[in-house]
């Protein structure tokens, strides 16, 4: 279940009495464009509606997610997203506004996509008993293609080590979560809008190399969570956590282990063994659908799904 009562504050009475949104638990994206049909998506599948949105309603949009007060939220706004109460996020297209060669703010939008955020709570369950290793949560790298779940399943995995597992005897340890783009704990005014468990902090909005060390020097966490690594500065931070002692967990785009052997960006983490296993994911049976879990150590495939 989600809380659609936010998502349907925010939209503009024309629209809600002219499209149908009966289906809110499955639905993944809403669509909205000056002069075209609202476009509805459901997994593979879109239904092209037959509302045409206009500037007036996008501007009304604006209005309600940014609580009549879009200049305080242009740290967003730059990044090209709201997240509204909820966790649901709210992207954004218009004109950019430059400055120093970087976005300042992006203004006369145009266009927009409403995700429908949510969270899968014990999806992770049949997981974890491959990521401890005598009460340790292993580092740990979750490869998948987009929309596969990877988010989902990193959320609720911090979420299970954040409160500790009795089935287990895994007791909870202190998590740091560097939300760089607002998706893993989707905090609204700083508060984490999804379960991300007790013993966790969040650095929101925060680039992951940078968050890493801050972490590490101010929050002192047992384990570091963060979502799609991919540069070197990234690298140089994961180092400098494994050398800290601290455990790290984290996901890239990818379709097997290959992916991590073939770019070069990732050469100086797999020399040094940072990663003791992983979790590769696809949708072949439905979004989230675990194809193996690969153990670095031994060199082999320990669970295939």
């Amino acid at each position: 279940m989600i809380n659609d009562r936010e998502i349907l504050n925010i939209l503009p009475d024309s629209i809600k009495k002219s499209i149908d949104l009966k289906d809110m638990n499955n639905l993944q994206e809403i669509r909205i464009r000056g002069d075209k049909p609202i476009i509805l998506q459901y997994g593979d599948d879109e239904i092209i509606t037959n509302h045409i949105a206009n500037l007036e309603e996008i501007k009304i949009i604006i209005q309600r997610m940014s609580n009549y007060s879009i200049y305080a939220y242009d740290e967003e706004i730059k990044q090209g997203y709201i997240t509204i109460k909820g966790g649901h996020r709210v992207g954004i297209c218009g004109r950019c506004v430059i400055q120093n060669n970087e976005v300042k703010t992006i203004k006369d939008t145009a266009s927009m996509n409403i995700r429908i955020c949510r969270e899968v709570i014990g999806c992770s369950n049949k997981i974890i008993p491959y990521i401890i290793e005598n009460n340790i949560m292993e580092n740990t790298i979750i490869i998948s293609p987009p929309k596969c779940g990877k988010t989902t399943l990193l959320r609720d995995i911090a979420r299970n080590i954040s409160e500790g597992i009795k089935e287990f005897r895994f007791k909870g340890k202190k998590v740091c979560v560097i939300d760089e783009r607002s998706e893993i704990a989707a905090c609204y005014n700083g508060i984490p809008q999804l379960n991300i468990g007790i013993r966790t902090d969040v650095l929101d909005c925060c680039p992951k190399a940078s968050g890493i060390m801050m972490a590490i020097r101010s929050m002192s966490p047992d384990i570091i969570v963060c979502d799609e690594i991919g540069t070197l500065s990234d690298m140089e931070s994961i180092i400098g956590a494994m050398n800290s002692g601290v455990s790290l967990i984290t996901t890239i785009h990818g379709y097997g282990i290959e992916d991590l052997y073939e770019r070069a960006v990732f050469k100086e983490i797999m020399d040094n063994k940072v990663f003791k296993k992983a979790i590769i994911l696809s949708n072949k049976n439905g979004i989230g659908t675990v194809e193996y879990i690969y153990s670095f150590r031994d060199d082999k495939v320990i669970l295939k799904g």
